[in-house]
């Protein structure tokens, strides 16, 4: 006989997002409908073809880090490390080093490039300057893992560390390993989401190069526009996101006050091409439907999903056949939104910003609009919650979605305790 499944909840969280520095700030501003997307202001863009991005504006290092640390900190580290802390004081949790709890503490990051901002300048000495100029600290500060590592090593967290890089499902991938190894009895605390800091030279000149960024200069506010017909592409996006998952009975035991559960965690594979979704939204369906199974749900218990949602011309379209496909009759009464477009994209975190939301959603029974929705596309024809928050009276259970290059598709149920 198979043993009982551990129960998992959410019981911190924390956020750095283009529209909010924290968790109540992003939310706020979500609700509100406010866009985080503006002209780019890291570098020159002067002779590039995008030049909006969502990002954290006026981020200050210092304000977070001694001086001395920051050399060894990457942008997306940074988001990273800053939202855990803001995660694990809402819990209420720290360890003691060397602990018997620490050993069954772990952290699960996910991001798509890891430290990019970091790798790119060190390139670019070694062509300008030569290989004596390279730092030593090149490689360890630029491997996407090591924000997992310094997480782990700042906050005493002993158990499994590990970091997935699955593209744009990277931190949902994170939150569902973390909840399975909890589940399976390998943890008992689990700190994990995902960060990114990709706006840079090389990052925004390879996404317009493959037509897959907004051209919208203009608008900036009005470039992310999910779902709509006249949706040009997806507007780059940066931040971090952390969750602390618990063992329900483990959380309860010290008085903790569980902001949600991890109900269902759902994969597939598009085994289809490098950037495009399988046409017609059979992977991304084979997601959502699996993580129904794990959740143990019918399709009838979902009242929202927070889509992938990016702007996209494939993507939007697909996705929401694959919702159909999932969820067949139902499908018309789910409202669906994208924060998207207001966050911009945020690559490798964008699954752990929008589980954020969806936590949220649950908490406040509140759920956050597709912004820039104005004119109706035949092939996106569900529920998108256009522009305006939408107060609901018994939201139970919802999806969060998140896709990536390479055909990886994951799906998460989350679920008022």
């Amino acid at each position: 006989m198979a043993p009982e499944r551990r129960r998992v909840v959410v019981t911190g969280l924390g956020a750095v997002t283009p529209v909010g520095r924290d968790v109540d700030a992003t939310w706020t501003s979500m609700v509100s409908g406010r866009s985080g997307i503006g002209p780019v202001s890291l570098f020159d863009t002067s002779d590039y073809k995008a030049r909006i991005a969502g990002e954290v504006s006026g981020w200050d290092p210092e304000a977070h880090f001694e001086r001395r640390e920051i050399r060894r900190l990457d942008r997306y580290a940074q988001f990273f490390l800053v939202a855990v802390r803001e995660a694990l004081a809402q819990s209420g949790l720290s360890f003691e080093e060397d602990s018997p709890e620490a050993a069954r503490a772990g952290v699960v990051l996910g991001t798509g490039f890891g430290g990019m901002t970091s790798f790119i300048k060190e390139i670019n000495t070694l062509s300008s300057r030569g290989p004596d100029r390279v730092s030593p600290l090149g490689v360890p500060v630029s491997i996407s893992n090591m924000a997992a590592g310094l997480a782990s090593m700042e906050h005493h967290l002993l158990g499994p560390v590990t970091c997935v890089v699955t593209a744009c499902s990277a931190s949902a991938n994170a939150i569902g390993d973390g909840a399975e190894l909890i589940r399976r009895g390998a943890a008992d605390v689990v700190v994990t989401g995902g960060a990114e800091a990709t706006i840079t030279g090389f990052g925004m000149a390879s996404f317009a190069q493959s037509r897959a960024l907004s051209l919208n200069n203009d608008d900036p506010e009005g470039a992310s526009r999910p779902f709509d017909l006249n949706r040009d592409g997806f507007v780059m996006g940066e931040g971090g996101a952390a969750l602390v998952l618990e063992e329900y009975d483990y959380a309860v035991a010290r008085g903790a006050s569980p902001l949600a559960e991890v109900n269902g965690y759902g994969m597939s594979a598009d085994a289809y091409h490098i950037t495009l979704p399988r046409p017609g939204g059979a992977g991304a369906g084979r997601a959502m439907t699996a993580a129904l199974a794990d959740a143990e749900l019918a399709a009838s218990d979902i009242g929202y999903i927070n889509a992938h949602g990016t702007s996209t011309q494939a993507n939007d379209s697909t996705e929401t056949a694959a919702i159909r496909l999932a969820f067949g009759d139902t499908a018309d009464a789910i409202p669906v939104s994208s924060t998207k477009s207001m966050t911009g994209h945020t690559l490798g975190a964008a699954g752990a910003v929008e589980a954020i939301a969806v936590v949220m959603a649950l908490s406040d029974q509140t759920l956050p609009p597709t912004i820039n929705y104005e004119t109706p596309d035949a092939e996106c024809d569900l529920d998108y919650v256009p522009n305006e928050a939408r107060a609901v009276s018994s939201l139970d259970h919802a999806m969060s979605n998140s896709f990536g290059f390479g055909g990886h598709n994951v799906s998460l149920i989350l679920s008022r305790v």
